[in-house]
């Protein structure tokens, strides 16, 4: 209480200094003007000390609550949700202070939900990761080393590495962001390409139908990594042989709709809705062992923070299909 009190003293030094420089004034011109009475002047001086005085004890009074709290060292952070103040100024700061509280706690909030989904993804690719770092072990330990199904494992090893970097790329997606001009039939013919071992493994082929000159503004990085996603996956859960993953773009209401549909196993309706959550392996993933949940999460991530809307409609047994929608400028 002590603390306040000197904090209220030092804070109306200025005005106790103003009001006596105030009451000289007048006496000083009192005098001037002849008014010479001695009495008259202490009087004023006394009434003046009093009601000043009397003015600073009820400012106190009504601040003394909030004046101890703010000079105390908070034991946690929800001391700062007291309500002491008495006047319009100091519930105002407290009010102001209860909102900068609630954003660090979403803040706080945020940042733990981040590394909680760090953790908990690099744990699981860590534990996926051994698979292929095993077979590779075994196939080491042949005589004859099937260079094949090497390079399938060291594709598995890079896929994975891919991953969980753009997910830690994530939480600075605005500092690694390029927004260009993008030709969708380059990229989509790219990507395919470059999965083109797993195409030939799954014996499944990619049917194209993107016009040469359809462009559309985004980050080549970004996007192909989502529609690398796109492909594994379809090749991922398409367990047949010789079927076919249609890949087409095409503009509509001022729109460029890029879709990846494919002939698999599709996605339960129970799980559909989940599909784009953190970790979510669903009914599909626990099949095939291998999912992490975190491949259409980020897709999904990264439509959102490039305007792009992704949409997903499956069918069990009839396939999957994956639509991205790019907004065109007018």
């Amino acid at each position: 209480m002590r603390e306040g009190l000197k904090l209220f003293i030092k804070e109306h030094l200025s005005y106790i200094l103003f009001q006596v420089v105030v009451v000289l004034f007048i006496l000083m011109i009192y005098w001037l003007e002849g008014f010479r009475n001695l009495d008259t002047a202490i009087y004023t001086i006394v009434m003046s000390i009093l009601l000043i005085c009397s003015f600073l004890t009820i400012r106190y009074m009504l601040r003394r609550r909030y004046l101890g709290k703010i000079t105390e060292l908070p034991q946690r952070m929800d001391d700062a949700l007291q309500k002491n103040a008495k006047t319009a100024e100091y519930y105002q700061t407290e009010k102001y202070m209860q909102e900068l509280y609630r954003h660090y706690q979403h803040e706080v909030q945020s940042l733990y939900a981040s590394q909680g989904r760090q953790y908990k993804f690099t744990n699981q690719w860590i534990h996926q990761m051994k698979t292929p770092v095993a077979v590779l072990e075994l196939l080491l330990q042949e005589e004859s080393l099937d260079k094949r199904s090497v390079q399938e494992e060291v594709d598995r090893l890079k896929g994975g590495l891919e991953m969980v970097l753009m997910n830690a790329r994530l939480e600075n997606f605005e500092e690694d962001l390029q927004v260009e001009a993008v030709n969708l039939k380059q990229l989509v013919t790219s990507t395919i390409n470059d999965n083109k071992r797993l195409f030939i493994a799954k014996r499944v082929f990619p049917e194209v139908d993107i016009g040469e000159d359809i462009v559309v503004m985004s980050d080549s990085k970004w996007l192909k990594f989502m529609f690398t996603q796109f492909i594994t996956n379809a090749l991922k859960y398409t367990f047949d042989k010789n079927k076919k993953i249609f890949i087409q773009a095409k503009v509509e209401d001022e729109q460029v709709m890029l879709t990846v549909q494919d002939e698999g196993i599709g996605i339960p309706k129970s799980d559909l809705s989940r599909v784009t959550k953190a970790f979510f392996t669903g009914e599909n993933g626990r099949k095939t062992g291998e999912s992490t949940g975190m491949g259409l999460y980020i897709a999904q991530e990264i439509c959102s923070r490039l305007g792009h809307k992704l949409d997903i409609v499956s069918e069990v047994n009839q396939g999957t299909t994956v639509t991205v929608r790019f907004q065109q400028k007018r």
